[in-house]
């Protein structure tokens, strides 16, 4: 079946999401299964439409205010593809710019930047217990904000990754497997392997691994995440991937051997992460000041993955996958053995197979964003679309 724009606004209208008007997008587990399908069928619609050369500008004016507490690239730039996509304007935070140094509030920061604002996107995930509390503290202030009359609208919140979900990238992965595998309905069964990769470098965040296993057990999937010992994340989100597969019909468990993991499964996303534990304790590190601490532990856990450098997603692997085929993931970048380091996630040859597929992987976020967005600032998401193709204005003059 050939899809168009009309295939799109039939699959939304049998969707319930009123309930993601002027609200926020925290963690993929807070959202519903037609409220996660929602931002899919919009964002393909998105997409649908920008090829077909239909205008998408749904704001006259405004900003899309970014703040990236971490390094980001596609991140960085699918959000301000997204805001543009959509009519905004992008304005980045930079705190060493602000008056955050000098002692500004959360609250007051969070206000000021906000007078125009449609929409704001934080990635605070390097502390554990500090990147998702700092984001609900931004939505607390400019909530009140909006309720005192200080701001003639409430910022949406779109989590661009915090210590607990990467919910932009996870909706992302899911959009390039559900258009892999022919649609959402075809996920029941597969078998995907989250699991850790050695990395020569050390605090990479959790939650990727954690946002993938607590989404994917929503699609039904056989989620198997697999690290060494040593290498937990979350007990909390280990919950949740247990619930969601429970309600879905799909499966989780943990395995601490890579080659189970990898065995006849139909989607495989070696990445590496740093033990919940250790992060903790960073956390603690950094807030005390201890930069002796830090570089104690810093080397601890660098030795810790040297004695796992054989985590490696190798073509020797992916030969023991579903027909030797499986879909090779990652949220890149890869640290890929004899390109980027000497030993890493994954070899290079297996890395330049996939290298197409994993770019239109990243492809699919300043969509899923963008979709983000409208779901919560326009209450008629469908009629805003039909409008917008009945107004048929070229993004592109010809």
């Amino acid at each position: 079946m050939e899809k168009n724009l009309q295939y799109y606004l039939d699959q939304l209208k049998a969707l319930n999401f009123k309930d993601m008007y002027e609200n926020d997008f925290f963690l993929t587990w807070n959202k519903t299964d037609d409220e996660l399908k929602a931002v899919w069928v919009l964002a393909d619609a998105l997409r649908y439409m920008r090829q077909h050369n239909i205008s998408t500008r749904v704001f006259e004016s405004g900003l899309g205010i970014s703040i990236f507490r971490d390094n980001s690239t596609r991140t960085r730039f699918s959000f301000a593809s997204a805001c543009n996509l959509l009519g905004l304007q992008v304005q980045d935070l930079d705190e060493k710019k602000s008056q955050i140094a000098h002692g500004e509030t959360v609250r007051e920061t969070a206000n000021m930047i906000s007078f125009m604002a449609d929409v704001i996107g934080i990635r605070d995930d390097m502390y554990i217990g500090k990147g998702h509390a700092y984001q609900e503290e931004v939505v607390k202030s400019v909530t009140q904000g909006y309720k005192d009359g200080i701001l003639e609208q409430k910022p949406t919140l779109v989590n661009l990754q915090c210590d607990i979900d990467h919910p932009t990238q996870c909706m992302a992965d899911a959009a390039h497997i559900i258009n892999t595998f022919g649609g959402i309905q075809n996920l029941k069964g597969k078998k995907i392997a989250m699991t850790w990769a050695y990395s020569p470098s050390y605090g990479k965040p959790l939650s990727v691994p954690q946002g993938v296993i607590g989404l994917m057990t929503r699609l039904g999937m056989d989620v198997v995440l697999a690290h060494p010992e040593g290498y937990e994340v979350m007990p909390e989100v280990e919950e949740v991937a247990k619930k969601n597969a429970q309600a879905s019909g799909g499966s989780f468990r943990v395995t601490n051997d890579m080659a189970d993991a990898f065995k006849d499964a139909d989607v495989v996303y070696p990445k590496s992460w740093a033990p919940f534990k250790a992060m903790e304790k960073r956390t603690k590190l950094y807030a005390d000041g201890d930069q002796a601490g830090i570089d104690a532990l810093e080397k601890e856990l660098l030795a810790q993955n040297a004695q796992h450098k054989d985590w490696c997603c190798t073509e020797d692997l992916m030969k023991t996958t579903k027909d030797g085929k499986a879909l090779y993931l990652h949220c890149l970048p890869a640290d890929i053995n004899g390109v980027s380091c000497k030993d890493g996630e994954v070899e290079a040859s297996v890395f330049d197979r996939y290298r197409d597929p994993l770019y239109k992987e990243a492809s699919y976020k300043p969509y899923i964003i963008a979709a983000m967005i409208m779901l919560a600032k326009f209450q008629n998401p469908v009629e805003t679309l039909e409008a917008l193709a009945k107004r048929n204005t070229p993004r592109k003059m010809k």
